[in-house]
């Protein structure tokens, strides 16, 4: 079906992925494409500010997965895909789409990708980072405060009512598919240089 690589990345909210994937995007460059499963929320405009701001975003169901998954086989194939872009100040997808390039390896990132069988059985390596849940919370307030100006308030409510049922519903048990399991992220130097070296063996095969 496909030359390309795929390699999914999972864990809790804030548990490192995205440094992981900046690290790995180091070693590969123009190698490398990257596609989360945040670009793929729901489009909502039937439903009120107010009232999208109550939708659960850590169910699976909030998720147009298998249009994910249609992309991540195109590019398998060789062919480039416009993936959607997702507002979360306005918690709604927006009319512009992003054009990601074929690569021979592509990352695909999410708290929920190894949740979705079809989706996971896509990839050639699966990787869980596990964080302890007080870092990632701490993480997470930082990122939702600085980048999606969200409130205090705002954070520790959806945390305790979705983000936090949701995880140890479908996140954590989801953990037992990956290949591996790595503790802190793209902080743990180790875990890194063996996962790159296993995606170099995979090239040169």
């Amino acid at each position: 079906m496909k030359d390309a690589i795929i390699i999914g990345i999972a864990g809790g909210t804030g548990c490192g992925k995205s440094t992981m994937i900046r690290k790995i995007k180091d070693e590969f460059n123009e190698q490398i494409c990257i596609l989360s499963h945040d670009f793929y929320y729901k489009q909502h405009n039937d439903i009120p500010f107010e009232e999208r701001k109550k939708i659960n975003y850590d169910h699976p169901d909030a998720f147009d997965t298998d249009i994910m998954i249609g992309h991540i086989r195109e590019l398998a194939k060789g062919n480039a895909v416009d993936r959607p872009v997702y507002d979360f100040t306005i918690h709604n997808r927006i009319d512009e789409t992003v054009r990601v390039e074929p690569a021979r390896v592509i990352v695909v990132e999410g708290i929920l990708i190894f949740e979705n069988k079809e989706l996971r059985d896509l990839c050639d390596i699966k990787v869980f980072i596990d964080t302890d849940a007080d870092v990632r919370i701490i993480r997470r307030i930082l990122r939702d405060v600085n980048e999606r100006g969200r409130t205090l308030d705002n954070i520790v409510e959806q945390y305790l009512t979705t983000v936090k049922p949701m995880h140890d519903e479908f996140v954590e048990p989801s953990k037992r598919y990956a290949d591996i399991i790595v503790p802190e992220g793209g902080f743990n130097k180790v875990a890194l240089e063996m996962l790159n070296e296993r995606i170099h063996a995979l090239l040169r095969d």
